[in-house]
């Protein structure tokens, strides 16, 4: 159960064909599995530790670094090269490493360097001649692979452990759900430290023998030459890039044509996003769903089951199941409640904190997503709102989703994101914040008055306020946190 071994394997299958192509060059099968014996030689003799670092672009050398690490029996850790110095240094000391990979330039660019026994900058390795032998190590289904660090409750990040068996499970369960085949080809677009860009952009195209395509930087110009040259099958990416690709003015269907499943994951995809391009490209964006603590991925939306809004029924092997938040009680179709997954790509759980492990399970072993959302009579799920930001107003119940989307429709409207604040009356009451698109201006009073003819009363925001950009984490979602502090 070894999450390597499928790749490795993979790799070798067409040793001479090109795997994956980057911004710097491409790799064949082969070069990526010899230049991984190099890598893991240079942390053999450098790193003491059971974990290992990676703090690289998007790029070739992520899938030779995290190879490395696990043929030598380590837990890869992949690094946010976009946190703070402080939140970087937390995550290092957290899981222990004394040895970090990273590229020189990226280094450069960030301008600082973490504190760590062993800084070893993967282009000054020497990746010419035959590597020293090794046999990868063979790991157990419950050994720890990857710790992947996302944010915390008490506003450190926090470690979610997955294992070779999670995620050798959410790769065959992909891989098997959308019917992926050599003659595939994908271009990843999001970044490797992430949950989504690591399973479902790395591992699995590797694993099924599918070419990838990565650029190291999101710019939608760039991404429509890239498609338009490489002619990708598949392409999966979060809203606010397919919100962006919109903004790509020398971009026609044509362009699209070799786009056989379009999917959009990481949070809801926005009706007006949705409905601007399929118009545009006459593509149809299918959705997916997932958390970091599931893999990714717990549903998938396939072109000949495709609903609006629907994310999709669950892979094989994962139960799904929504409850009432307040009493745990399951709930039939067509009830919004708490999204419960289980199956064998749910994390071991968060490290080194027990308590908030045990808070994330139900007692029959249901992991609690935090998410409110629906299920139909055919299983499929639809994703309402988060449960932590669900607003009470007067008594009843709002999600930001719902007046985001109406925000959202308005041609001015670029995106939106809604929090709510303390009333001593109503309890609570929605504000919201709006990023105009590119050339246009807009008035909030102009946006109250259209919320008000799509909205119940008490869901019109009590203010509108307009800003620049909205604050977004490294993945593209807005960060309601950041928004909080404006209010």
């Amino acid at each position: 159960m070894s999450i390597h071994w499928p790749i490795i394997r993979s790799l070798l299958r067409s040793p001479r064909r090109i795997a994956v192509v980057d911004d710097r060059r491409s790799y064949r099968g082969i070069e990526l599995v010899v230049g991984a014996m190099h890598a893991a030689a240079a942390i053999k003799s450098r790193c003491d530790t059971p974990t290992v670092g990676v703090m690289l672009p998007t790029s070739g050398a992520f899938p030779i670094a995290a190879l490395a690490g696990w043929m030598l029996g380590k837990t890869v850790v992949p690094l946010n090269y976009l946190l703070k110095p402080d939140e970087l240094q937390y995550v290092i000391d957290n899981c222990g490493t004394d040895t970090v990979l990273t590229a020189g330039p990226l280094l450069e660019f960030m301008g600082y360097t973490p504190r760590v026994k062993h800084l070893t900058r993967l282009e000054s390795l020497d990746f010419s001649g035959v590597p020293d032998p090794i046999r990868p190590a063979l790991a157990q289904p419950d050994d720890l692979a990857v710790l992947l660090y996302t944010s915390g409750t008490s506003g450190k990040p926090k470690g979610v452990m997955l294992s070779h068996g999670n995620l050798r499970a959410n790769v065959d369960q992909v891989l098997n759900w959308i019917s992926l085949t050599r003659r595939d080809s994908l271009l990843g677009v999001l970044p490797q430290f992430h949950s989504f860009g690591m399973t479902v952009l790395t591992l699995m195209p590797l694993a099924g023998g599918l070419q990838v395509v990565y650029p190291a930087r999101f710019v939608p110009q760039k991404i429509v030459r890239l498609i338009k040259e490489h002619r990708p099958t598949v392409l999966v990416a979060i809203p606010s890039m397919y919100n962006a690709l919109l903004s790509a003015k020398d971009a026609v269907p044509e362009d699209f044509t070799s786009l056989r499943l379009v999917v959009s994951g990481g949070e809801p995809l926005p009706d007006a996003v949705a409905a601007k391009f399929r118009e545009r490209f006459g593509i149809i964006i299918n959705e997916g769903y997932g958390l970091t603590e599931t893999s990714p991925a717990t549903n998938w939306c396939r072109p000949f089951e495709y609903r609006p809004h629907s994310v999709g029924r669950p892979l094989p092997g994962i139960e799904q199941r929504i409850v009432d938040p307040s009493t745990g009680n399951a709930l039939p179709p067509g009830h919004d409640g708490e999204v419960q997954m289980r199956g064998p790509n749910v994390m071991q759980g968060y490290y080194k904190l027990p308590e908030e492990t045990a808070r994330a399970f139900t007692t029959d072993g249901f992991f609690r997503t935090g998410d409110i959302g629906r299920i139909d009579d055919d299983g499929h799920l639809y994703i309402t709102g988060r449960l932590k930001e669900m607003l009470i107003i007067g008594g009843e119940n709002v999600f930001p989703r719902e007046i985001e989307e109406v925000l959202n429709r308005h041609p001015a409207v670029a995106d939106s994101g809604v929090i709510g604040i303390h009333d001593p009356i109503r309890g609570e009451l929605p504000i919201a914040f709006v990023e105009p698109r590119e050339g246009e201006s807009v008035e909030p009073s102009s946006l109250l008055s259209w919320c008000r003819t799509y909205l119940a009363g008490y869901k019109v925001p009590r203010e509108i306020r307009i800003l620049p950009s909205l604050p977004r984490n490294p993945t593209g979602k807005i960060m309601r946190r950041e928004l909080k502090k404006l209010a």
